[in-house]
């Protein structure tokens, strides 16, 4: 967890979410270039404008590059990374955005590290950034936990590994999407030890085993309890929590 991580949690209304992340990847450029990881369902372009869009309103200039990663492919970070300043991993089907890095998922983090280059991840890039990640379903052993629109294609809560730049679980969309419950029964079964569920237009930003929240939204904390339950706090904008 060398460099910063933000996990933004989906939306579109406020694109001061992406500020944190931006004065980041700033500190090594004048004009930062921020890679734009898309998994490319066939919209991919179309997706690419409405990120350079929103990046752009976020009040620092920067140049976004598309990466575009056909779907059932894999993104190869070696070179890819090369005269970027910060690596954005956007949104779309998640378990199809674990696929894509299923290849690179010790190697891509080590690099970032080792370059200093910030990681900000929107919606299944955030669900990514977990060392386990909750990829998607909404049934536990048959039992509906979430509604079904928020499945991603999988029936049953799955968990899959991720890269590892947080130690939690994260889970996003929480209060427009009620994803909130699926992570809680995920930390209840004890398939991730802990999460974090990220409001859209919500950023939580990572570093040194800290978390600060900024936007509209609330992030919400789940830890496990001793008496089998689960504990949830949320916290709202500027206000501070601690990972490990």
């Amino acid at each position: 967890m060398g460099a910063r991580t933000f996990l933004i949690g989906g939306g579109w209304d406020t694109a001061q979410v992406y500020e944190p992340f931006l004065r980041a990847a700033a500190r090594g450029a004048e004009v930062p270039r921020i890679g734009c990881v898309i998994v490319d369902e066939g919209d991919g372009e179309q997706q690419f404008e409405r990120y350079a869009q929103a990046l752009g309103r976020a009040g620092t200039t920067c140049v976004p590059v598309p990466l575009l990663v056909p779907l059932g492919g894999r993104f190869e970070p070696a070179g890819t990374l090369d005269g970027l300043d910060g690596l954005l991993v956007c949104g779309g089907l998640t378990p199809a955005y674990q696929e894509a890095f299923a290849g690179c998922l010790e190697r891509l983090p080590r690099l970032l590290a080792e370059r200093g280059t910030p990681y900000a991840g929107f919606s299944a890039g955030a669900a990514l950034a977990a060392r386990r990640a909750v990829v998607g379903g909404w049934l536990l052993d048959g039992v509906p936990v979430c509604h079904e629109d928020t499945a991603e294609d999988l029936e049953e809560v799955a968990v899959r590994d991720g890269l590892g730049l947080v130690p939690c679980a994260v889970d996003v969309h929480a209060a427009q999407w009620g994803t909130l419950a699926r992570l809680v029964a995920a930390v209840g079964r004890g398939a991730v030890p802990y999460g974090v569920a990220v409001d859209e237009n919500t950023v939580v930003e990572v570093a040194d085993g800290t978390a600060r929240v900024a936007g509209l939204g609330r992030a919400h904390v789940v830890h496990p309890a001793a008496d089998g339950g689960t504990l949830v706090r949320s916290y709202g904008t500027g206000q501070v929590f601690g990972l490990s």
